[in-house]
C-alpha cells in the first residue's frame, strides 16, 4: 500500500467491476487503491485514506460465511460510498437489514430520485429520474439510524440512501459502468465535494515523485531491465534510466517471434536515440528450435518463459554484480495477484506471461509502474517523450507470434503471418484508425483451404483477422470496420502474402474482469 496523503481506499468484495471504480476515481484526479475486504483495517494504518469506496460481490451478506464489513471500516469516521454488495454490507454492519429473496434487478433500470444530496449535486434533482445499470438479487430492507433513501427502483425500495451527517452513502445501482451515464459525475462528487479530495494527482507529480522513491530505493546499485518492445518495458525503463542513469542496463531478448522491424525499431530508440545501455540478443534460432512439435498453447507459453529466463540470465551474468530487477508490472496484475479470492476478479490470467525470472538471482525488484493502470502507463510515456510509435503501440503478449500460429511454430508460418500482420496494421494506420483501436492483430489458423487464384488452384492458409476497442483493457469489444476497409485489407494481404488465400474477420467480444487478449 501506498501513504498517499489523498488515498481513497476500494475495498473489494469480489466484484468483477471493482478495478472500473479505482479507473473513475483516478479519472477524477484523486489517487486510488484497491485492497481486499479481508485486508482492509490493515489499510487503514499509518495513514487514513481521505475515502473508502466498498466494491459490489457476488455473495449475499446475510448469509453465513459471506465476506462482512467490519466494524473498524464502518467506524472509521472517514467518507464511505457503499456500491451494490458494499452498500448491503455497509447497512448490515451499521444495524440495518438485508433480505433476499425479492424482485431482482439485473442490467438496465430506472431510478427516481426522492431526495436531494451532495451525492447527487449538479448531477440529479429530486422527482427526476435517471438511467443506472443494476445487479442485484437481494436488497436493503431496513436502514440503518441516521440514514434515509434518496432514489428507489422498481426492485429496491432504498436504491441510494444517505447519512449526510456521518458522510456516509450507498448506491444499489453500478455508478462506475458507462451503462449508468451519470455514473464517473456521482464519483467525482464522493471524492471531491464529500471526502475532500484535491484531485490534483497526475502524471507529472507521478513522475517526480517515483524518481524521488528510485532514486532512494537504489543508491549506488545497478539495475537491470528487460526489454519487450512493449510500452510497459520501455515506460519503465526510461523512467529508471531518467533517474539513476547509466546505472540500469538494460536486456532486449528478441526470441525471434515479434512482428515486422519491431526488435530493430527497439534497438534504435534505446541504443540510438535515450543512448541507454542496451544489450541485444538475437536468439530466434534457439527459441524456434525449441518449440519445435510444441502445440499446446500453455506448453509455448512455458516453453519461452523457460528459455527466456535463461538466455536473460547468462547475459545477466555477463555485467557482474546487479543488486536490481526492473519489472513493469502494472496494477491489473498487482489487483489480481491480492484479489479477494471468492470473487471473479480473483482469476489469475496467465496467457500473456512467459513466466519469471528464478529466486537464485537475488535480485531486489523495481517495479516503477505498478500504481499505474495501461492508459496511465502511456499518459506517463507522453510526460517522458516516450514517441508516439511506442505509447500507442497495441498490446503484444510475452509469448509474440507464437500464440497466434495454433499448432506447430515454424519458420514459414511466422514469416507468413508476421507479413499479413504488418499489411493489416499498414491498412488500419492508413485509415487513420490505429490509435482509435485498443489491440489489432492477424491469426494465422492451423487449416489450408483449396482456393482458386487466377487459372490455377492454390491449398494455402486461412488467415484470420482481430481488432478491438477499449479504454482500460478490461472490458473490449469488436471494432466495426466498413466492408470495403476490410475487403481492401483481404485483398491486399491475400495478394502480396504467398501461403494465404482466404481472409476472414474475427467477430469476438471481450467480458468484464479479464486483462488481456492473445
Amino acid at each position: 500500500m501506498t501513504d498517499h496523503p489523498d488515498k481513497v481506499l476500494i475495498v473489494d468484495f469480489g466484484a468483477q467491476y471493482t478495478q472500473l471504480i479505482a479507473r473513475r476515481v483516478r479519472e477524477a484526479g484523486v489517487y486510488s487503491e484497491i485492497v481486499p475486504f479481508d485486508k482492509a483495517e490493515a489499510a487503514l494504518k499509518p495513514v487514513l485514506p481521505k475515502a473508502i469506496i466498498l466494491s459490489g460481490g457476488p455473495a449475499s451478506v446475510h448469509e453465513t460465511g459471506t465476506p462482512q464489513l467490519s466494524a473498524a471500516i464502518a467506524n472509521s469516521g472517514v467518507p464511505i460510498l457503499g456500491i451494490c454488495y458494499g452498500e448491503q454490507a455497509m447497512v448490515a454492519a451499521l444495524g440495518g437489514q438485508v433480505e433476499g429473496g425479492h424482485t431482482r434487478e439485473f442490467g438496465r433500470a430506472e431510478l427516481e430520485i426522492t431526495g436531494d444530496t451532495p451525492l447527487f449535486h449538479d448531477v440529479w434533482r429530486p422527482g427526476t429520474r435517471a438511467p443506472v445499470w443494476m445487479s442485484h438479487g437481494d436488497r436493503v430492507s431496513k436502514l440503518p439510524e441516521g440514514f434515509r433513501a434518496v432514489a428507489v427502483s422498481n426492485g429496491a425500495p432504498f436504491a441510494a440512501i444517505a447519512d449526510d451527517a456521518r458522510k456516509l452513502y450507498g448506491v444499489q445501482f453500478h455508478p462506475e459502468v458507462v451503462h449508468t451515464p451519470d455514473g464517473a459525475k456521482l464519483i467525482a462528487n464522493f471524492v471531491h465535494a464529500i471526502a475532500g479530495c484535491p484531485g490534483d494527482w497526475s502524471m507529472a507529480q507521478f513522475r517526480a515523485s517515483e524518481i524521488a522513491r528510485i532514486r532512494s530505493q537504489v543508491g549506488e546499485g545497478r539495475v537491470i531491465c528487460g526489454l519487450s518492445g512493449g510500452v510497459d518495458s520501455a515506460v519503465a525503463a526510461l523512467l529508471i534510466h531518467e533517474a539513476i542513469g547509466d546505472q540500469l542496463t538494460c536486456i532486449f531478448v528478441d526470441h525471434g517471434l515479434l512482428r515486422e522491424n519491431e526488435a530493430r525499431e527497439v534497438v534504435d530508440l534505446f541504443r540510438g536515440h535515450y543512448n541507454i545501455p542496451l544489450i541485444a540478443v538475437d536468439a530466434g534460432a534457439r527459441f524456434l528450435a525449441g518449440l519445435r512439435g510444441v502445440t499446446d498453447p500453455e506448453e509455448k507459453r512455458k516453453t519461452i518463459g523457460r528459455l527466456f529466463v535463461e538466455v536473460f540470465e547468462n547475459e545477466a551474468d555477463k555485467l557482474g554484480k546487479v543488486d536490481f530487477l526492473a519489472q513493469g508490472t502494472l496494477y491489473p496484475d498487482v489487483i489480481e495477484s491480492v484479489s479477494f479470492s471468492g470473487g471473479p476478479s480473483a482469476t489469475i490470467k496467465s496467457h500473456h506471461n512467459v513466466g519469471g525470472l528464478p529466486e537464485r538471482m537475488r535480485l531486489k525488484l523495481i517495479e516503477p509502474l505498478r500504481e499505474l493502470f495501461k492508459d496511465e502507463v502511456r499518459a506517463l510515456g507522453r510526460e517522458l517523450g516516450l514517441p508516439p510509435v511506442f505509447v500507442n503501440r497495441h498490446p503484444f503478449p510475452g509469448p509474440g507470434l507464437a500464440i497466434r500460429v495454433p499448432g506447430e511454430v515454424t519458420e514459414e508460418k511466422l514469416a507468413i503471418l508476421r507479413r499479413a500482420d504488418a499489411i493489416y496494421l499498414d491498412e488500419i494506420r492508413k485509415a487513420g484508425l490505429y490509435d482509435t483501436i485498443w489491440q489489432a492483430f492477424a491469426v494465422l489458423l492451423p487449416v489450408r483451404t483449396v482456393g482458386v487464384m487466377g487459372d490455377a488452384r492454390t491449398y494455402d492458409y486461412v488467415c484470420a483477422l482481430r481488432a478491438v476497442t477499449s479504454t482500460d483493457g478490461m472490458t473490449a469489444d469488436y471494432y466495426d470496420f466498413s466492408h470495403d476497409f476490410l475487403g481492401h485489407a483481404a485483398r491486399r494481404i491475400i495478394n502480396e502474402v504467398r501461403g494465404i488465400n482466404r481472409v476472414v474477420y474475427d467477430i469476438t467480444s471481450k467480458p468484464p474482469g479479464t486483462i488481456e487478449w492473445e
